[in-house]
């Protein structure tokens, strides 16, 4: 099994990439998290990989993190979920946002995918719960973390608060403030001062 390329990025072209390595071109297929993260053409670039057989072809897909590459290979488990759809997904939502969308069972985030349908995405967040490993459930909780300080922030933007009083007021709570809490000691905050 081929784990990791490195070599000169000598093409793009979405969803695929040509390594070469010591004389030897790869094409290796990626997910647009990963194409957008690339290094210039004929600079050095690492993937790490992923090797398809099949019958017909024998297909390497590429990562520039583990945690990518470890929820493609729970993607690729699930019946009916292939390469190119688990591409799709990793393409469609950050590593931290499907982690998100299955801890909170939430299938319009994985609708938006094109492909997945209502019946794809129930399946797939009954199949990926508890699925995804240690590392990939805390860039989900980081991820939630900012959509809390993120909705506090909003809040109380929309009671007429300045960004600036806002901001100060949010910056002061703790960092795994719920919402609805951050918001009232946030006011606390203002009414202080």
């Amino acid at each position: 099994m081929i784990g990791r390329i490195t070599g000169a990025l000598l093409a793009k072209n979405p969803p695929q990439v040509l390594i070469d390595t010591g004389g030897l071109g790869y094409e290796v297929d990626v997910p647009m998290s990963t194409f957008y993260d690339l290094p210039a053409l004929g600079e050095r670039v690492v993937l790490l990989t992923h090797l398809v057989v099949r019958e017909d072809a024998q297909l390497l897909y590429g990562f520039l993190t583990d945690s990518e590459r470890s929820a493609f290979r729970e993607l690729i488990k699930i019946s009916g979920i292939g390469p190119r759809m688990a591409l799709a997904v990793l393409s469609g939502l950050s590593v931290a946002d499907l982690t998100q969308a299955v801890a909170m069972q939430e299938p319009g985030r994985l609708v938006k995918v094109p492909g997945i349908g209502k019946k794809t995405a129930d399946r797939l967040l009954l199949e990926l719960k508890g699925k995804l490993g240690p590392t990939l459930q805390a860039g989900a909780q980081h991820s939630a973390v900012a959509d809390h300080a993120a909705d506090i922030l909003r809040a109380l933007l929309a009671l007429g608060y300045s960004e600036r009083e806002a901001s100060q007021a949010a910056r002061q709570l703790p960092a795994d403030t719920p919402v609805s809490e951050g918001i009232r000691q946030a006011l606390k905050l203002l009414a202080r001062s």
